[in-house]
């Protein structure tokens, strides 16, 4: 079995898709595919499909949804399958599992991908952190999901993988400008901030890849603009750290040179108290 959520939902199981065409059937093979090998509660399946208002005919409609998508389980599987749709789409006391492995869902080799690129980030290990950044941001195909209609428990998972995402996105261009890569990154930074317009972090970066390219006026005027921002829409300050920055440009201070700050920090925290 192979299954997606990183973009639309797709589940195959010997090249046959599983996935239901109804909207209540999808949202069951999601979160069940979201945490494949653990016991999903009724409640929790019960809360994604109804919010906290069920019908009186809750359990027994959510028992046909089991069944219809263990018929379209058995179909893809065929008579000749060592296991059963009922052992695959298995009921356990109190809920019910996916008994696949882990790698036979995108996000959790996306998650691996993330684990590998962080432990080679703190080690300094800058060519292969960003190499497995990229792999796992590879992996996204759309937004979480995208075709599945989303009730309360998806909406929060959706939420975390999709920030989850972004962090990934920062750490890889962390990375790539520790290898020096920042006239390069200068365009989709310039997107990403405009997508954020109050991440400090990203702000940050495209100050720094435009400071080490050669244009320090334009890095100071990112600075100028989301101090404008930040004051006349959320009433605050940029943070101490991005003002040391600021600052730190003002003054060509030599810890902004690519090879002077800390190798294994990021980029937001290279004036970090």
């Amino acid at each position: 079995m192979e299954i997606q959520v990183l973009g639309p939902l797709s589940a195959e199981v010997n090249g046959g898709s599983i996935v239901p065409t109804a909207g209540k059937p999808r949202q069951i093979l999601s979160l069940l595919a979201l945490y494949p090998g653990r016991v999903m509660p009724v409640p929790t399946l019960m809360e994604e499909l109804w919010g906290t208002e069920p019908p009186a005919s809750a359990l027994t409609t959510l028992q046909t949804y089991i069944l219809q998508l263990r018929r379209r389980l058995g179909t893809a599987m065929g008579p000749g399958a060592p296991a059963g749709a009922k052992d695959v789409l298995a009921t356990r006391h109190g809920g019910y599992l996916l008994q696949i492995d882990k790698s036979c869902v995108d996000v959790h080799a996306y998650e691996e991908l993330i684990r590998q690129g962080q432990t080679a980030f703190v080690e300094g290990d800058d060519e292969v952190s960003a190499a497995r950044f990229r792999a796992a941001l590879d992996l996204w195909t759309g937004a979480p999901l995208v075709d599945v209609k989303l009730g309360p428990v998806l909406e929060i998972e959706v939420m975390r993988l999709q920030e989850s995402r972004l962090v990934t996105v920062e750490r890889r261009i962390d990375a790539d400008l520790r290898l020096g890569r920042h006239s390069q990154l200068i365009a989709e930074l310039t997107e990403l901030t405009a997508r954020h317009p109050h991440h400090e972090g990203l702000h940050s970066q495209v100050m720094v890849a435009m400071y080490r390219s050669g244009r320090q006026a334009t890095a100071l005027e990112v600075y100028r603009r989301l101090r404008i921002r930040l004051i006349d829409e959320l009433g605050v300050e940029p943070s101490p750290q991005l003002q040391r920055m600021h600052q730190a440009m003002l003054a060509v201070d030599p810890q902004l040179e690519m090879l002077a700050g800390p190798r294994h920090g990021s980029t937001f925290d290279l004036f970090a108290a």
